[in-house]
């Protein structure tokens, strides 16, 4: 987290409008809760819905990763961009989805840390390609189509584009954690 409060605050039920309140219904959790990041996005109710259709590309089973390595990237860019609340929510999405607290850990060394195979290790080495430079090397995207598909390769560089841009918004809005997380010390950048 970068910063201590929100740049732009998260609407309460009572202040949406129609159109966002009916956004609102479709994301709301079994609990009935609504996230901070939708709360915050529905001031723009019309890039909401936008943002909601791709996202939910890029978090389904069409997205032909699977859902393990999904996580892998997602969390991942998360770390890169330093989004304290992305890495938040994705850590228990990431156990959800095969991944050992001890493997999400690791996430933040990155494709040098021991334990990953073959295909995560190349998986965790374009995320950080993508992050730094846009783009994916020759030698990475050749490991990586040793393991994966040309159309997994594909949905691994939009998912880490989809979560790149979701980690800029949640820094620069300064989206909030949700009522009862706990924020993952290494990604506490809060100042005075």
């Amino acid at each position: 987290m970068r910063l201590h409060s929100p740049r732009i605050p998260p609407l309460d039920d009572r202040d949406f409008s129609e159109e966002q309140s009916a956004i609102a219904e479709t994301q709301r959790g079994r609990d009935g809760r609504l996230l901070n990041i939708f709360r915050t996005l529905a001031h723009a109710p019309e890039a909401l819905k936008s943002f909601l259709a791709w996202g939910g590309y890029i978090l389904s089973d069409r997205n032909s990763l699977p859902a393990r390595e999904r996580e892998m990237a997602i969390l991942r860019i998360g770390y890169l961009c330093r989004s304290g609340y992305e890495w938040t929510q994705h850590h228990r999405i990431g156990l959800r989805c095969g991944l050992t607290a001890e493997e999400i850990e690791r996430i933040k060394t990155g494709a040098t840390a021991p334990g990953w195979t073959r295909a995560e290790r190349s998986l965790l080495e374009a995320c950080d390609e993508l992050h730094t430079s846009q783009f994916i090397a020759e030698a990475t995207w050749t490991a990586l189509l040793a393991d994966y598909s040309s159309r997994q390769a594909m949905d691994l560089v939009m998912t880490a584009g989809q979560y790149t841009q979701v980690c800029m918004m949640l820094n620069t809005f300064g989206i909030q954690l949700d009522e009862g997380q706990v924020l993952d010390r290494d990604l506490d950048q809060r100042r005075g």
